[in-house]
């Protein structure tokens, strides 16, 4: 479907408001017609019939009137367009950024965010002079001129036949310019993609830029990008200059053409003065839609690239699966509890030419906790990515208490997990504020036992305003060791059945780890556990170790039972041991 018709059925409430604004724009050219007929009447009467001023009195109040009224048409139709774009942008920011959030970290982690920001703000943000300009002049630029025409067919049929000729004519440079245009829209909205990207990047790794020494580089590398980006946006400029200057050109001799035979007919008396006149005043005003709509042109192709960009993030499918009809069709409300089962799970990234798993089964007892070892690439990951609902398998079903999670809704699932990375994600904003993304309603106290039981309240507590401390984007005013006990916090203030460690003591000293290991062996006690690790010491204790390669379990069981077996898993406990040492 094209943009356009897909922006129109976005939303319907901005599609009637839109079409209410074009209705006051050709109300507003019909009121100027009716001005053009009465001013060539009343010069007529005046300057040819001798009329007195009382004799043409009503025809001036009739002006005055088509006058204001075609002034208060036009201010209505200014500010129904920017409702009808304030509308579309609402709700078009509002389905994108939810489906950002329905395909989850599967497709973030392969996009750039700063393109994903600059698409759902900047990107946004150019509909609103092609909901507002663009598209009320290219609808008005093919209502309008028609309504003049037959105005000036009934008037003077012979002026009609020069405007019929000239119309089109018009309508072909600008399409010829028009296509140079999109062209330079679409790189210029790609450099800014781009440079938002990039700068992104540089923010991010600014202490990695100073320490190797290459921020002046990366400084030039944004002065150069900004160049090229001010040089597109000239050409765009220039383009719109060309367009316009080429229509006022053309409509300009057209006009000359009908002053021309319109005064050669009137001068030998083929020709009344009042009908002379109106066409006279009647003939820009067909050439007038046109040359705004070659003004606005350039915002057109401009709202269309960005929407271009949009929809293509709205056309990725989710990679989620239908939940399955169990229960008449319904998704289940109540939660699910007993042995997490994975039956010949299979899955594949990059459309299926990244394999991660080959055919595992796994099964978590209820209660208990088992630990995901192995190689990085090994799949580890991914399994919790698949628990969590990140991503869907390929192949094989995943249940609880022997139902399938999909009879649950993703949301109701994840629900009942709670989520430790190796990088937790801390907001711009306090300590409370990132501790309530688990529990919103949670009160003081819960927020302090919670903190408490994570070893964090006390360096909390020793924060400028305590747990109203702002900390700043990723928690960047705290140390590793702290963000992660946050997440634990955070994961105690949770309190969900099932509970998933995907490397949670990675890269800590040896204090931290303490701490965090400490915590974490509290949080797992009474819940059913993943754990995954490539500290061997923090799995130990496991119920059930499970070795994975290449997407493969090669062995399980638990620690004592493993190394007895003296196979890959006691081979990589002498590889860990010999690189502790």
């Amino acid at each position: 479907m094209k943009v356009e018709r897909r922006l129109q059925k976005l939303n319907k409430q901005s599609r009637r408001l839109t079409s209410l604004a074009i209705g006051c724009g050709v109300a507003a050219a019909l009121l100027l017609m009716g001005q053009a007929v009465l001013l060539s009447e009343t010069i007529n009467r005046v300057f040819l019939g001798n009329a007195r001023r009382t004799d043409v009195t009503s025809l001036f109040v009739f002006m005055l009137i088509l006058l204001f009224g075609r002034t208060a048409l036009i201010w209505i139709a200014d500010v129904i367009n920017q409702r009808a774009a304030s509308h579309l942008k609402r709700d078009l920011r509002g389905q994108l950024s939810e489906h950002i959030l329905r395909l989850g970290p599967a497709y973030t982690v392969g996009e750039r965010s700063g393109e994903l920001v600059h698409t759902a703000i900047s990107g946004v943000e150019n509909l609103d002079e092609y909901t507002t300009q663009y598209v009320p002049a290219r609808i008005l630029a093919v209502i309008v001129p028609v309504l003049v025409f037959l105005a000036i067919l009934v008037i003077d049929p012979w002026t009609s036949l020069v405007l019929l000729f000239a119309g089109p004519m018009l309508i072909l440079v600008m399409a010829l310019i028009g296509t140079q245009t999109k062209a330079i829209s679409e790189r210029r909205f790609e450099e800014m993609n781009w440079m938002s990207a990039f700068f992104l990047d540089i923010l991010q790794g600014l202490p990695t830029l100073k320490l190797y020494g290459r921020s002046q580089e990366q400084t030039d590398s944004i002065r150069q990008i900004s160049e090229q980006y001010g040089n597109t946006t000239m050409d765009i400029l220039r383009t719109a200059f060309q367009t316009s200057l080429v229509m006022e050109w053309a409509a300009t001799a057209a006009t000359a053409m009908v002053a021309l035979e319109v005064s050669l007919r009137l001068m030998n008396g083929a020709l009344p003065f009042n009908q002379a006149l109106a066409v006279l005043l009647l003939t820009p005003e067909f050439f007038l839609p046109l040359r705004q709509m070659a003004l606005k042109y350039h915002a057109g192709t401009a709202g269309k690239t960005a929407a271009d960009q949009i929809f293509s993030i709205l056309d990725k499918p989710v990679e989620n699966r239908p939940i399955s009809p169990s229960t008449n069709s319904h998704p289940q409300r109540t939660p699910l509890s007993g042995d997490i089962c994975l039956h010949n799970i299979s899955l594949a990234y990059a459309e299926g030419k990244r394999p991660a798993l080959n055919g595992i089964s796994l099964t978590i007892p209820q209660g208990q906790t088992v630990a995901l070892v192995g190689k990085t690439g090994a799949g580890k990951s991914s399994v919790a990515h698949l628990l969590l609902r990140f991503v869907e398998p390929d192949a094989g079903v995943i249940s609880v208490g022997g139902l399938q999670i999909t009879t649950v809704s993703a949301d109701a699932w994840r629900s009942q997990i709670a989520w430790v990375p190796q990088n937790p994600h801390l907001f711009h904003g306090s300590v409370a504020e990132n501790l309530r993304l688990a529990r919103p309603h949670a009160t003081q106290a819960e927020l302090i036992a919670a903190s408490q039981a994570a070893h964090a309240h006390d360096f909390i507590q020793a924060l400028p305003q305590g747990y109203d401390t702002a900390i700043g984007e990723q928690g960047v005013r705290l140390s590793g060791g702290q963000r992660q006990r946050l997440a634990i916090a955070r994961a105690y203030l949770k309190d969900a059945p099932f509970l998933i460690l995907d490397e949670a003591t990675a890269n800590l000293d040896a204090d931290s780890e303490a701490l965090v290991r400490d915590s974490l062996v509290r949080l797992t006690q009474g819940r059913t556990a993943l754990i995954i690790s490539h500290r061997l010491h923090m799995v130990a204790d496991a119920n059930e170790i499970v070795l994975l390669e290449n997407g493969r379990i090669l062995e399980h069981g638990n620690h004592q039972t493993l190394l007895a077996q003296r196979g890959p898993y006691h081979a990589l406990t002498q590889a860990y041991a010999g690189s502790a040492a």
